[in-house]
């Protein structure tokens, strides 16, 4: 019995991560990258240590569409700095960080619930 949820055409799927990229929608993505239900693009981080405001241009452009950000660090969650987190937090949009697999993972249920939900993915 398939149990796999119904999703919407268009709409953007993580199916696997790992060895530097991601297979989203059937499609093979070198690197970091940032997802949305109905788009993905690539995301110029490559470390927490790299995060930093110009690294959230893509991410705030988009911040009408985003209530809800999952920030996968790589292989271990870690922590967003302050001002970072506060800028997102003046856009509207709430920052949840974890690590690449379990952002992928909560993304998948998130976006099949419809949420304003979109995944900025570190890749390992």
């Amino acid at each position: 019995m398939d149990i796999s949820p119904e999703v919407p055409a268009g709409r953007q799927v993580i199916e696997a991560y790992g060895d530097g990229g991601f297979r989203v929608s059937g499609r093979r993505l070198e690197g970091s990258l940032l997802v949305l239900p109905d788009e993905t693009v690539p995301w110029p981080v490559a470390n927490m240590a790299s995060l930093d405001a110009n690294a959230l241009q893509g991410i705030l452009e988009r911040s009408g569409r985003i209530e809800v950000l999952l920030l996968g660090c790589g292989d271990e969650m870690a922590f967003l700095k302050a001002p970072l987190r506060e800028t997102l937090k003046g856009q509207g949009v709430a920052v949840d960080l974890m690590d690449t697999g379990a952002a992928c993972r909560t993304y998948n249920v998130l976006m099949a619930e419809d949420r304003k939900v979109a995944a900025a993915l570190i890749a390992i």
